[in-house]
């Protein structure tokens, strides 16, 4: 395995478009290994030549549901498996859809607390072994975790109850995580930005422009620079707001 492992891997959820996508493209630039996931494997596949065109020296591409309570383990092995250890992991994956809390579907609740907290928790506890394996080759730079949160779990919008609330939920667990880890050389971000202009954002089109969301491009670039930071530093918490607002709205 040591002959195989490469200098560096991250796995990506949520990889086949959008956010994803674009840290997917700017980690494969920096010739980064990567494990890419979203549910469907028809997507991945179309990415997985362009990732390789672009640098990266490996693509492994697995199509799971993160509402599964069994794929998070099942990432991990199939990482560990074929790269050795981890130098980034990037929660990208979520579910989000509005609605009141006086009529919010406790169905639609259990999906978006299972996608949004509960997979990138148990991602994070599988995953710590193999980012302390990658300190230990890199001391110096260390592992990352990086979250994909929301501005609407620091500042409340109407009708994101639900999103909001599992957002603030890994907020916290990377804060938690810091505290725990980062003087280990492992260190974690959650990047909270406004709308970003994805498909996920289509339904408030009619009322916000896609030229006035943030682009998706620009959240991989902060990615890319955190990636590059040493583990003596620690970014717990970032805000990206959409130009031209006040920072306390999606």
């Amino acid at each position: 395995m040591a002959d195989r492992t490469p200098a560096r891997s991250a796995l990506i959820t949520g990889a086949s478009r959008g956010i994803g996508l674009a840290i997917a493209r700017r980690l494969a630039a920096r010739n980064m290994a990567l494990t890419i996931t979203a549910r469907n494997e028809e997507a991945l596949a179309a990415v997985r030549d362009d990732l390789r065109e672009l640098g990266s020296p490996a693509v492994l591409s697995i199509a799971v549901d993160m509402a599964d309570p069994d794929a998070s383990v099942g990432l991990i092995q199939r990482h560990r498996d074929e790269y050795g250890d981890m130098s980034a992991l990037i929660l990208n994956a979520g579910v989000g859809t509005a609605g009141s809390i006086a009529d919010y579907p406790l169905k639609r609740l259990d999906k978006t607390i299972a996608v949004n907290f509960r997979s990138p928790f148990v991602l994070i506890q599988e995953a710590l072994p193999l980012l302390r394996s990658a300190v230990a080759r890199h001391p110096s730079e260390g592992a990352k975790i990086i979250v994909l949160s929301s501005i609407t779990a620091i500042y409340a919008e109407a009708q994101l109850a639900a999103y909001g609330a599992s957002k603030a939920a890994i907020a916290s667990l990377v804060d938690t995580l810091n505290a725990e880890e980062s003087g280990t050389g492992i260190s974690a971000t959650s990047i909270a930005p406004a709308y970003v202009d994805t498909d996920m954002s289509e339904w408030v089109r009619g009322r916000i422009a896609p030229e006035a969301m943030i682009p998706a491009d620009d959240v991989a670039t902060l990615v890319e620079c955190l990636l590059r930071m040493s583990a003596r530093s620690v970014i717990g918490r970032v805000v990206m707001a959409r130009a031209g607002t006040d920072g306390y709205e999606a």
